[in-house]
């Protein structure tokens, strides 16, 4: 597998399939979720509104991933994921694991051979960056998938900086 970095907007990338750092409610909020869901258009949400009907009643739980339509966005899916919020008291590291872990499984179940990351956890979440980033590379490095092009994409430079440690450390 490739694993590489980007600079950018997930929202612009042309993939099989981008990962949402969503909430467990499935229905848009702020940060990497808003922004998909902002410019995937209505069928993201509408997907997300039967997931919630159907399977997923009281939110998709902490470390799991269901996959959506990309709607309007160059990625044909959106695989939605809920990372754990930090804890200095708890060690969540296992759900952040799990976070990348599922998506990439769902990614194998849609045939998905190039899938976009965002830092899961690291924005409002409050997951220290660079230990987001050394969880994230070392968990997509080490799952067996068939996905071939693994992407982080990073909003800010700091971001970059702490992933560009973790894949070169």
């Amino acid at each position: 597998m490739k694993i590489s970095l980007v600079r950018g907007d997930i929202t612009e990338q042309e993939v099989d399939a981008v990962v949402n750092a969503a909430n467990s409610s499935l229905l848009g909020g702020g940060g990497v979720d808003g922004a998909i869901h902002r410019a995937g258009g209505p069928a993201i949400l509408d997907e997300c509104r039967r997931l919630r009907a159907s399977h997923y009643g009281g939110g998709l739980p902490t470390g799991q991933a269901v996959a959506t339509t990309g709607g309007r966005l160059p990625a044909k899916w959106v695989i939605h994921t809920v990372g754990p919020v930090y804890s200095a008291s708890e060690d969540r590291s296992d759900q952040l694991v799990s976070c990348y872990r599922e998506s990439l499984r769902v990614a194998d179940e849609l045939g998905a051979a190039s899938v976009a990351f965002p830092a899961v956890s690291a924005g409002i979440y409050g997951w220290p960056m660079e230990d987001a980033a050394r969880i994230a590379v070392g968990t997509v490095s080490s799952t067996p998938t068939q996905v071939s092009d693994a992407r982080f994409v990073l909003f800010t430079s700091d971001a970059y900086t702490a992933f560009e440690r973790a894949v070169s450390g």
